[in-house]
């Protein structure tokens, strides 16, 4: 699904804006990878403007937790999500996104990677 990130077709008044030029690739957006709590899946390859790739995480069950009193890092197992300042509609359909407070087995933790985009979850123990 392709979605266009232009300006608003409408001017403050409410009169519409004369189209320019056609839709252009570089403009263009793609849906929210929503990223949820089972197995590990991830969709490897997504090429985005400059070459780069990104690697898409669709399901995962661990995390990567930072203890800042040990300062190392451990693996841990996510059981649910306790509380997503995105959109309070993620936290019953278990959906992580950054700042997702997590449930894991070693306590609860803030995701700080972007797991849709970075395709790994990385956290810090709260």
């Amino acid at each position: 699904m392709a979605l266009d990130q232009q300006r608003s077709r409408r001017k403050e008044t409410g009169a519409r804006y004369k189209r320019q030029h056609k839709k252009k690739k570089h403009t263009m957006g793609r849906s929210p990878t929503l990223t949820k709590i089972a197995s590990d899946s991830a969709k490897v390859g997504i090429r985005v403007r400059g070459g780069s790739v990104k690697t898409r995480l669709l399901r995962t069950d661990s995390a990567n937790v930072y203890n800042p009193k040990t300062k190392k890092y451990t693996k841990a197992k996510i059981i649910q999500v306790v509380e997503n300042p995105g959109n309070r509609h993620y936290v019953r359909a278990n959906i992580m996104t950054k700042g997702t407070i997590i449930k894991t087995d070693k306590g609860n933790a803030r995701v700080t990677s972007r797991p849709g985009q970075d395709g790994v979850i990385n956290a810090v123990l709260v």
